[in-house]
């Protein structure tokens, strides 16, 4: 883990939302908190947050991001007395800031805020209408589709800009292209693509918990609305085949863009896929701060900011560890591996399966990774090449263009239809 470099996410409303997203992770966060009422980062909290956070960062920008449950809950005054308090602690530094929500809320009053301090909108959306109400419904069990369309529409009359993120599971892992497509069509030219991937335990546990942590020993299945690893291998290359033949420098898919960065020989950007982790942390509403967002479980608690510095909890030898155990536990199976240098196991939260040899720790998408890693190669190592020479990794869409007519030419019938599309046959055109 780097110790210069760290970045947290706030959670400054905690888990509690508006949706009931049957596959949230996060909801059940609330039964760490039993005895806390008003769920709200308050005020103290807060300046001592946004303080330590921009002192600890000896950088001229300063990233903040700001997630849930759902933030637009507590209301736009509550966020511009936010920007007013990194505003006293800058320091002639820039301060940006992103912000997650589901887009239910969002009227013009937010899209002002988020226009005029430059705010980076994340909207949740899992594709079209179908696809998204499977599982992403309101506290009453009512579609929310129209609402966030709406809200996305508030942002694009506003110019606020946004990025898409859309949750891969069991329901829509099948229709990659009609997602992606979808996006597109609505502006998204930017998008992340998340895994689902939970498991459940057959009793609640003493934290009152029932998505269970990789390192849980009791029983315990993977929840139906997960992601298959060779679903979610398919959803990927899909997607892939698509924006490398017609979108590369005009759309931007983070998990290709990282991909890029790992053909280059350089350190991914994402968390994820680097050796070691620990450097991406959360923030609950209280002040406890905990190893990462998908690790807010008491063992990794790392303390409170409120009783010890921010800087001090981030480099502890407790959050070290962490980070380093992602590296240190990879099964042999692993470490063998061709595309070991993309992936590098992924994230630990995902890695309770067995290797064919039985060692533990192998993550549960392997398969799929390993499916999209090898498929993208011959592509990653064309546009790296470009990179690398000063070129624009653009031209990628060229060479297959060249490669797809080079292979049809080989495989056209002399009575086909040409396939430089000329409308003569191929026998009196290009077979010539």
């Amino acid at each position: 883990m780097s110790t210069t470099n760290f970045h947290v996410m706030a959670k400054p409303i905690g888990p509690i939302c508006n949706l009931d997203c049957k596959y949230c992770f996060y909801l059940e966060k609330e039964s760490l908190y039993p005895q806390v009422s008003k769920w709200a980062m308050k005020e103290e909290v807060l300046d001592s947050y946004i303080r330590q956070y921009i002192e600890a960062h000896d950088t001229p920008v300063v990233d903040f991001a700001w997630q849930g449950g759902e933030p637009t809950l507590l209301g736009v005054d509550y966020f511009r007395n936010l920007v007013a308090i990194q505003r006293k602690y800058a320091n002639g530094k820039q301060i940006r800031n992103a912000f997650q929500t589901n887009g239910v809320l969002l009227k013009d009053d937010w899209a002002a805020l988020f226009k005029e301090n430059d705010f980076l909108v994340g909207l949740s959306i899992d594709g079209p209408r179908e696809l998204h109400d499977t599982y992403r419904l309101d506290k009453g069990g009512q579609p929310t589709f129209d609402r966030v369309m709406r809200g996305l529409e508030t942002l694009k009359r506003n110019g606020v800009e946004f990025n898409t993120l859309t949750t891969v599971h069991h329901a829509n892992a099948d229709h990659p292209l009609a997602i992606y497509r979808f996006l597109k069509e609505n502006g998204s030219g930017f998008m992340q693509f998340i895994p689902i991937v939970e498991r459940i335990a057959h009793q609640v546990t003493a934290d009152g918990l029932q998505l269970i942590s990789p390192d849980f020993g009791g029983a315990a299945q993977v929840a139906p609305w997960s992601v298959e690893p060779r679903q979610f291998g398919r959803f990927l290359c899909s997607i892939f085949d698509e924006w490398v033949r017609k979108d590369v420098g005009r759309t931007y898919v983070q998990l290709f863009d990282v991909s890029l960065e790992m053909w280059a020989g350089m350190e991914a950007s994402l968390c994820v896929f680097r050796k070691q982790c620990g450097a991406a942390l959360a923030i609950e509403h209280g002040g406890d701060l905990y190893s990462c967002d998908h690790f807010v479980y008491p063992q990794n608690r790392l303390g409170n900011i409120m009783e010890s510095p921010l800087e001090t909890l981030v480099h502890s030898d407790q959050q070290r560890s962490f980070g380093e155990a992602k590296e240190s536990t990879l099964p042999r199976y692993c470490r063998e591996c061709d595309v070991r240098f993309a992936c590098n196991g992924e994230c630990p939260k995902h890695r309770f399966a067995s290797t064919p040899d039985g060692e533990a720790g192998l993550n549960y998408l392997c398969a799929g990774y390993k499916m999209f890693f090898r498929h993208i190669d011959p592509y990653m190592r064309f546009m790296a090449a470009e990179l690398a020479s000063n070129r624009a990794p653009a031209n990628v869409m060229q060479w297959v263009a060249a490669q797809t007519r080079q292979t049809e030419l080989k495989t056209a019938g002399r009575n086909d239809p040409c396939p430089c599309g000329s409308g003569r046959k191929f026998k009196h055109c290009c077979a010539k």
